[in-house]
């Protein structure tokens, strides 16, 4: 019997709940702090008078409560939360006060990824983040130790492609094979040829000393003064260290990626659930011939497959996430006609579309062009729509929509060619569902 009152089943045997790594109530522990932390930070005029207010004696009371209560917290919730496999469900039990568990159907299962922060490393433990079908947020089990974590994975992804659960044990990690490993060199330059980077590191300069210069407030600047030098840390350094050592690799699971200097990620992208995948050409980065590959999935938010690449290797990654498919080359991609300018001044020229056997293919953009691939098994449903100024002008526009509620969008295209393209597009979403490969891991 479980701790809750019910018993967890496998094999018609009772299975004994599993409790996490014993280093998790040290984690656990800085939730009290940190409810702290961000009342000093939202409101830190208050928070500098009680402090100041507070004699030597007060503040040593205070942590010789304050630090017993939160080693009790994190004990507290390390011990009330258990997990276990059953026949046919992971089972989470967490919470203190409120109690939650979560059933996770194995079936359900898309994405099983490993993180191990920095600390996590050195203490030998890693998380478990699940992703699941129809859920927005990820379970987790966090920690676990390392040879566990990479066990109770590979279990999970075998039950996940079908395998019964007495053979699950005996599948193991299934192999990968190194596909792309993006150099820490290539990395860092992308990053310096980026506009954002460059964008928030002189917001972060400049702001500051104008805002001292007309309201004379420091508590003012630091207010504007440490978010912005906190966005432009993460948006180039900390994309650096979170980058790096990007490796691609491929296995029956599907497409796995490794990244991080600091953090370690190891993530899984599930066959058969890309929805989208967008090739992100920036201005700076076309004349290396340098591309990012983007990726929409069903069930999951928006992921990263390539944070850097020369064309032709994401090609080749792109063909093994989306098989029999290739990139329309930019010279196939065809414009809206000439008097859609009037609608999108100058912009129109960024707009191209292609149609393939595989793929609906849409481009916006001029500065940075993104081209969106859509498999022709995955897109839900298509719509045209037509404003007045575009009917004045005899254009209109057409819209896929995709299993992972995102919407690829063709437009000013001419309005007799998006007509056709509605019952064309239409038609080929229902043939290519009728091919389209299986979702299941492994097979």
């Amino acid at each position: 019997m479980t701790a809750g009152g019910e018993e967890t089943v496998r094999d018609g045997r009772p299975v004994a709940e599993r409790r996490l790594h014993l280093v998790t109530p040290l984690r656990r522990a800085w939730a009290p702090v940190a409810v702290l932390a961000g009342w000093a930070v939202h409101d830190p005029g208050q928070a500098q008078r009680q402090l100041t207010r507070l004699t030597t004696t007060t503040l040593l009371i205070g942590l010789a409560v304050l630090v017993p209560a939160a080693a009790l917290y994190g004990f507290l919730s390390w011990w009330f939360t258990r997990f276990a496999v059953t026949d046919t469900e992971l089972r989470i039990r967490t919470g203190l006060l409120f109690r939650r568990t979560a059933h996770i159907r194995l079936e359900r299962i898309q994405a099983v990824d490993v993180t191990r922060p920095l600390l996590a490393r050195v203490a030998g433990v890693a998380k478990l983040k699940l992703d699941v079908i129809g859920t927005d947020k990820k379970d987790e089990l966090a920690f676990l130790g390392e040879e566990e974590a990479r066990v109770l994975r590979a279990e999970l992804l075998a039950r996940a492609a079908g395998f019964a659960p007495e053979s699950a044990h005996e599948v193991g990690e299934a192999p990968a094979r190194e596909l792309v490993r993006v150099p820490a060199r290539v990395i860092a330059v992308s990053l310096l040829l980026t506009g954002a980077v460059w964008g928030s590191l002189v917001a972060a300069v400049v702001v500051p000393p104008l805002l001292w210069l007309a309201t004379d407030s420091l508590w003012t600047v630091l207010a504007a003064a440490v978010p912005l030098f906190g966005g432009a840390v993460t948006s180039s350094a900390g994309r650096f260290v979170a980058s790096y050592g990007w490796t691609v690799s491929e296995s029956p699971d599907g497409l796995r990626t490794d990244r991080g200097l600091l953090d370690r990620a190891h993530e899984t992208v599930p066959p058969g659930r890309v929805q989208t995948v967008r090739i992100v050409e920036p201005l700076l980065w076309r004349r290396l011939g340098w591309v990012r590959v983007e990726l929409d999935v069903a069930g999951s938010s928006d992921s990263v497959l390539l944070p850097v690449a020369p064309r032709e290797v994401a090609e080749s990654v792109v063909a093994r996430v989306l098989p029999g498919t290739t990139v329309p080359p930019a010279a196939s991609l065809t414009r809206p006609p000439r008097r859609a300018r009037w609608c999108l001044p100058m912009w129109w020229r960024g707009h191209g579309i292609a149609v393939t056997d595989a793929v609906f293919a849409a481009r916006h953009g001029i500065l940075c062009r993104r081209l969106a691939l859509v498999p022709h098994a995955k897109v839900q449903s298509v719509r045209l729509s037509q404003g007045p100024w575009e009917r004045a002008r005899r254009v209109a526009d057409l819209r896929v929509d995709t299993g992972a509620n995102k919407t690829v969008t063709a437009r000013l295209r001419d309005a007799g060619e998006a007509a056709e393209l509605l019952r064309v597009q239409a038609e080929r979403s229902r043939t290519g569902r009728r091919t389209a490969r299986p979702d299941r891991w492994m097979a």
